[in-house]
């Protein structure tokens, strides 16, 4: 991973299931089974995930499965439910959200175009980490914020960069990549609600 010490927020693309084959496996048909549906070719899915560097530190920000452990250790933020709510009452059906001091993405090695430096501003930075408790936790592959698109992981960071003004919606993936659910976070923070700071 980039140790770049500079105050900034950096963009991460990974390929979905990197380092898991059973995230790979389920992505790889449901890509599949979308671009049958929209009768195109298969593209390859990402997954998205900040370095924030501010004053306070380097915190490494994104949405994964909930892990066994601590999660005060990873910096979980909040959680939610896959799939359904009710669902949601198992651990395996759960996501987190982690602002981790000092973390790392597990799977950096297989980042594609990364890292991309989207701001230099300790401000900036500092916003990024200051809105991580008010992010959106609708139940994950659902579009229950009515949005048009599946609420996932990387709506939590597109919803980030669009509240703090780094236009997500002009950010694309990795050439002849799709990352869904990203649209969805843009929509949402694009919406009126009122935040602490706005």
């Amino acid at each position: 991973m980039d140790v770049d010490a500079d105050p900034g927020v950096q963009l991460y693309w990974l390929p979905l299931g990197a380092g898991g084959s059973f995230v790979r496996l389920n992505g790889k048909l449901y890509e599949g089974l979308v671009a049958l549906r929209d009768r195109r070719e298969r593209r390859d899915l990402f997954h998205s995930a900040l370095v924030v560097t501010a004053p306070e530190g380097r915190f490494v920000i994104e949405s994964a499965p909930v892990r066994r452990g601590d999660g005060a250790e990873r910096g979980v933020v909040s959680t939610g439910a896959v799939g359904t709510r009710a669902a949601g009452r198992l651990r395996i059906f759960r996501y987190e959200l982690r602002c981790w001091r000092n973390g790392v993405i597990p799977d950096v090695e297989e980042a594609v175009d990364s890292p991309q430096r989207l701001a230099d501003d300790p401000d900036v930075a500092r916003r990024v980490l200051d809105l991580m408790p008010f992010v959106p936790t609708p139940v994950w592959g659902r579009d229950g914020l009515r949005a048009g698109e599946m609420w996932n992981s990387n709506s939590l960071i597109a919803w980030l960069l669009e509240r703090v003004g780094l236009d997500a919606a002009s950010r694309r993936p990795p050439a002849g990549g799709r990352a869904p659910g990203w649209t969805a976070g843009v929509a949402v923070a694009r919406r009126p609600e009122v935040l602490p700071g706005d």
